[in-house]
């Protein structure tokens, strides 16, 4: 039987887990379910049913002590006992578990604490965006995933001033077909039981938020026909303003002009960000694992200063700014030492290869140690949570030119405060987000 606890649902003819975290007291708490038919029609969610009144024919509800038995009748204790310690070590109150054996769906909220939105007075309580794994990989690494992604999304949220807590949510699955509203309804259905309000992430289209709310829900933002369009934009221009701040920190200037930038990604945010930093005089260096991104950028900007590299070589390139705005886990112990960059800052998230902020602290002083300005990413990369809140709270009244006024405003204050006060305590910029945040999430 593959490692999953998934798996461990299959074989019990279940389709719900919870695992519940108490990290005040280091108690964890199990249930698992049959909570709906094998044959219910998602594509009737909240016309048939609703996320209450959804019940099985046939329910089955196992507490901790049987699900517990369940995990060691199949041989997956140890593997539960790898996701608690995850759970442990990043201090995660829920792991929310939906698994629909038809479709081959494994959905799973990573809730990495819910203190920000607790009595906010809104419906959802955390927000976190929704990615895609393929079925095949390894659920260990898509956890870890889930949960630095989920933690980052509380101290996101702490960093943006929302009432919100912080989580994301792994889908394991085949591409989505936006067609198939059992699919799309069945991601809504588990999405509003979480109580997440959440836009599509990688792998995941953008248009998947306009389908979910024309046929099932509001908790899904950030889609094309929504009244603020896809994220990349303000995204961009936060992570922007705060590089700014960071040239003022390191060379007294605001100013980007004549610095020579590297961009590795060109996608949603990556081309916009690359787009405003040759308006301001910079020079470019840039890659994208799709070479028709790489195209449609040069178009957009005819004899620009512009140099392509291959995805595998840009960390080994010299420039003063490095702007990563693809996939994370990049900067690792071995690979620190040989960067020749000022500073980074950009538009990726968990840009340090670390499976706790241990980790990232530890790397986050290599950095420093080695002549490398570095603020975590969580602390500018804000806009897309904002873009998701605005949207959530005004609906078809949420205005994109208020947005960006906050998002310049809010990541230009923050990020020169950040520098500056870590300057002054000794510490790294990562360091100190971090401790700010906690010291709301946490009481540290």
């Amino acid at each position: 039987m593959k490692e999953s606890v998934f798996e461990v649902l299959r074989a019990e003819g279940l389709n719900r887990l919870r695992i519940h975290y108490d990290w005040r007291c280091d108690v964890f708490s199990l249930y698992a379910a049959r909570e709906w038919d094998a044959d219910t029609s998602f594509a009737r969610y909240n016309a048939a049913f609703t996320a209450w009144t959804l019940c099985p024919s046939d329910g089955r509800y196992l507490n901790h002590a049987q699900t517990e038995a369940a995990f060691e009748k199949h041989g997956m204790s140890a593997h539960l006992g790898r996701v608690k310690e995850l759970m442990r070590k990043g201090r995660h109150i829920l792991l929310d578990c939906y698994f629909h054996e038809k479709l081959d769906i494994r959905f799973v909220n990573h809730i990495h604490s819910d203190k920000r939105g607790v009595n906010n007075r809104r419906s959802s309580i955390v927000m976190g965006g929704i990615r895609r794994h393929e079925p095949g990989e390894d659920e260990i690494d898509v956890f870890v995933d889930g949960m630095n992604l989920g933690r980052g999304m509380t101290f996101k949220n702490v960093a943006a001033g929302l009432p919100m807590g912080g989580c994301k949510t792994t889908v394991q699955m085949a591409p989505v077909d936006l067609g198939d509203l059992d699919q799309v309804g069945f991601l809504a259905y588990a999405t509003d039981r979480t109580r997440n309000t959440a836009g599509p992430d990688m792998k995941f289209p953008p248009e998947l938020a306009d389908v979910v709310n024309e046929h099932f829900s509001l908790h899904f933002v950030g889609g094309p026909k929504g009244p603020l369009g896809p994220t990349g934009t303000p995204t961009a221009h936060g992570v922007y303003m705060a590089v700014k701040q960071g040239a003022r920190f390191l060379w007294g200037s605001e100013s980007l002009e004549g610095k020579t930038i590297a961009v590795q990604g060109l996608g949603a945010v990556g081309f916009h960000l690359a787009g405003l930093y040759l308006k301001e005089g910079a020079r470019l260096i840039v890659c994208d694992r799709e070479p028709a991104a790489v195209d449609a950028f040069l178009k957009a900007q005819p004899g620009a200063a512009i140099r392509v590299v291959d995805p595998g070589e840009i960390l080994g390139v010299e420039a003063d700014v490095f702007s990563p705005a693809a996939a994370g886990g990049i900067l690792t112990e071995e690979n620190i030492p040989d960067l020749r960059f000022k500073l980074i800052m950009g538009g990726a998230n968990n840009v340090l290869r670390a499976s706790s902020q241990e980790e990232e602290y530890a790397l986050a002083r290599l950095l420093a140690k080695h002549g490398v300005l570095y603020q975590v990413d969580w602390w500018h990369n804000v806009a897309g949570v904002m873009a998701g809140y605005e949207e959530y709270v005004y609906q078809r009244e949420a205005s994109i030119e208020r947005l960006m006024e906050k998002v310049g405003k809010l990541c230009t204050e923050t990020t020169w405060e950040n520098l500056t006060e870590a300057r002054r305590e000794g510490i790294t910029p990562t360091e100190r987000a971090y401790r700010t945040a906690e010291r709301e999430v946490y009481g540290e």
